[in-house]
């Protein structure tokens, strides 16, 4: 069982480690997988962002991707919001919070999946664009 553990830790950290929100899959792969309760699992996604996101933060800002007029403006707020959410899943019973996440979750695919279908629609005509120049 400890090598589950370690697969699902290390899936969640390279998918933590590129940006793409390790949480989406460590949380689920967690409770499905590992049998962990929902509150132990969003409890151990949070333990384990905050070194991954300090080592993103400071390899964006070397390689200067990241403008420090808006950080604070993005990351004050996001704090303050998380602890608050933290608080409210705190108080909530178990399945529920799962239930929330699972609909955050297909929310989430719904938006991506629009915003990748208008990046492809974008480039289409981008790309239709250059070949009528040409």
């Amino acid at each position: 069982m400890i090598l589950v553990y370690i697969l699902v830790g290390i899936a969640g950290g390279i998918i933590g480690g590129m940006g793409m929100g390790g949480g989406t899959l460590l949380i689920p792969l967690l409770t499905i997988f590992c049998n962990v309760e929902q509150h132990i699992a969003q409890s151990i996604n949070l333990i384990a962002f905050v070194p991954m996101s300090i080592v993103a933060i400071i390899i964006h800002f070397k390689n200067k991707l990241i403008k420090g007029e808006y950080f604070f403006w993005t990351a004050i707020p996001a704090t303050a919001v998380g602890i608050v959410a933290s608080l409210l899943a705190k108080s909530m019973d178990g399945k529920d919070l799962s239930k929330y996440f699972g609909l955050f979750l297909i929310a989430l695919g719904i938006y991506q999946l629009i915003s990748a279908i208008k990046a492809v629609k974008e480039a289409r005509e981008q790309n239709g664009a250059i070949d009528q120049e040409n």
